[in-house]
């Protein structure tokens, strides 16, 4: 399948006024829009975002029709009971909001707790791993009423964002490749410790056929419970997820099988507006999440890039994939040494995103040798990433997430409510800068990004995949920025992961397999633990981009072919 729209006549030289960023358009999929624009891992949900879009919503409607829709079409990704991030730029005030909506860990959660039954590391899977409150809800709320408090077009009903969700779940939707990979995979009866999911009764009356199989693609898949909650979540609001009937049936369940979270731990939740990161990069301001995202690493590998001249290294070469991997270590070896609830531990983010810091960063790049000294990182989960741009020039940047695929494998009794497992990233080492405290939230590998150029947004891009989101939004950025591609070109293109999977005890270096084998081997030779890995490997995330051109005003989106998204526009 030739999806690697990687196109030499696609590049421009720094002389092009900005907006002209190439002389041919993409011959991948690459919608180009003069008002709306979504791009999501689902089909179903990017449509379901532009109904509403045309119907009058703005940008954060849009995006709660898409992300509410994920939730019941994606759950090996996403469920309403994970957590989620937000980047708004309101074209009315012009200004970048942040919006953290994740949960923080129950009154009862903490390391003696675990300890006393046992355990030196948070279980992964199960009720103890269900530790932390779910965000999403409150994060779609805060974003709401904020949306139509403040930007220049009201948008729709609150109820009338849940019509795509409600109908898939209540009459099905057919399955996916990605939903019915993962369903495969977490059904192996020979790992009964991570893998095993069909030994949670709610895990396998929601997501297994009655004979207990996986679905396959194309099969129908019904969440009756989960339409339910939805219905009141429709009617109700936020409310009633964290002080009204669905609350107390998830609590119930928990207590019932020996869980943590309390009534009070939902009804005291808050999602939170917070202070954008941002860093200057090519002339562009680039934001991200604060922590306790990992955005600060996001940031801090084009506060390194700045000082490289990326675009003399040739994109697609051994020396462009070496200093990407390179400046990624710096900035992962400084967020695994800070990184986790900054109202518990201070987090030196005016020296970690200075010019200086990313001066001497790059100057510890050995352009002929792979760092060597870095820390064994450990895996992290899986997510989507959501993008739309409205016509009134409003943006959102949001991701939303479960941790492990289908989080804690817990559904809380009459809900329909998958619980994430986020959680279970906790330390249970006192000294670990990321230990367990109740009412802490953890590190979180979630973040999105947004490019401005004067004042106004240039680039709305994200990706799921742990690990991966900062080094991929690097891609993304160095791709259309430094070498002129379309978005779509530059998510399509060959991809790398610097880090490790599930279960393996130390780093590779993860390559795609369209990378010519003369650059994996210059790569080898320079000390990198190359492992080539399919030519479009979901391992890599699915990601997604929409880019505005400050001249015309058009938009030109971009979606995965490792995935299973669609951009789509008016």
């Amino acid at each position: 399948m030739a999806l690697s729209c990687l196109l030499a006549a696609n590049t421009v030289s720094a002389e092009k006024s900005p907006g002209k960023y190439c002389d041919t358009p993409s011959r991948c999929i690459n919608p180009v829009t003069r008002y709306g624009a979504v791009t999501s891992p689902n089909y179903l949900a990017s449509v379901s975002g532009l109904d509403v879009l045309k119907k009058g919503g703005n940008a954060v409607d849009a995006a709660i029709a898409v992300a509410s829709t994920m939730n019941v079409v994606y759950p090996q990704m996403t469920t309403l009971g994970g957590d989620n991030f937000w980047l708004i730029y309101n074209a009315k005030t012009k200004e970048v909001r942040a919006l953290n909506a994740s949960g923080r860990a129950g009154e009862k959660a903490s390391i003696g707790f675990y300890r006393q039954k046992g355990y030196d590391k948070i279980p992964s899977r199960g009720y103890l791993a269900a530790n932390t409150v779910p965000g999403t809800v409150s994060g779609w709320d805060a974003a709401y009423r904020y949306a139509h408090e403040t930007m220049s077009n009201p948008g729709l009903p609150w109820k009338s964002l849940f019509d795509s969700a409600i109908l898939y779940a209540r009459d099905g939707f057919p399955v996916t490749p990605s939903l019915a990979r993962w369903e495969a995979i977490n059904v192996d009866p020979a790992d009964s410790e991570f893998r095993n999911l069909q030994r949670f009764d709610g895990f396998r009356q929601t997501y297994l056929k009655p004979d207990g199989s996986p679905y396959k693609v194309g099969e129908v898949m019904k969440l009756p419970e989960l339409a339910g909650t939805y219905e009141l979540i429709a009617q109700k609001g936020a409310d009633v997820f964290y002080r009204g009937e669905i609350a107390e049936k998830i609590v119930a369940d928990l207590e019932k099988n020996g869980g943590v979270l309390t009534l009070k731990d939902f009804a005291s939740h808050t999602a939170d507006w917070v202070d954008p990161l941002k860093v200057q990069y090519r002339g562009y301001t680039a934001y991200n999440l604060p922590p306790n995202t990992q955005g600060m690493a996001s940031l801090e590998i084009l506060n390194i890039l700045n000082n490289i001249d990326v675009a003399k290294l040739g994109e697609g070469t051994a020396d462009y994939y070496h200093v990407m991997v390179e400046a990624t270590k710096q900035a992962f070896a400084d967020r695994d040494k800070y990184l986790t609830d900054p109202k518990f531990s201070p987090i030196p983010l005016d020296y970690l995103l200075s010019v200086q810091h990313g001066k001497d960063q790059a100057a510890r790049i050995d352009m002929n040798r792979a760092a060597a000294t870095v820390k064994p990182l450990d895996p992290k989960g899986d997510t989507v990433w959501i993008g739309v741009v409205d016509k009134d020039g409003n943006a959102v940047s949001l991701i939303q997430s479960i941790y492990h695929d289908f989080g804690s494998g817990i559904v809380a009794g009459g809900t329909g409510v998958l619980l994430q497992n986020r959680g279970s990233f906790f330390s249970l080492d006192p000294a670990h800068v990321n230990h367990l405290e109740p009412g802490k939230r953890t590190f979180h590998t979630l973040n999105a990004a947004m490019l401005l150029k004067d004042g106004k947004p240039f680039l709305v891009y994200g990706t799921m995949g742990g690990e991966g989101q900062p080094q991929t939004q690097a891609a993304i950025a160095t791709r259309i920025v430094d070498f002129g591609m379309f978005p779509q070109d530059a998510v399509a293109a060959p991809r790398w992961l610097h880090g490790r999977t599930w279960g393996a005890a130390s780093n590779d270096l993860k390559m795609e397999g369209r990378i010519p084998q003369e650059v994996l081997d210059d790569m080898k030779r320079r000390g990198h633990p190359v492992a080539r890995v399919d030519d479009y490997t979901d391992a890599m995330g699915h990601a997604g981009a929409i880019m505005i051109d400050p001249e015309t005003g058009l938009r030109y989106s971009a979606t995965d072919p490792r995935g299973d998204g669609l951009a789509v526009g008016y």
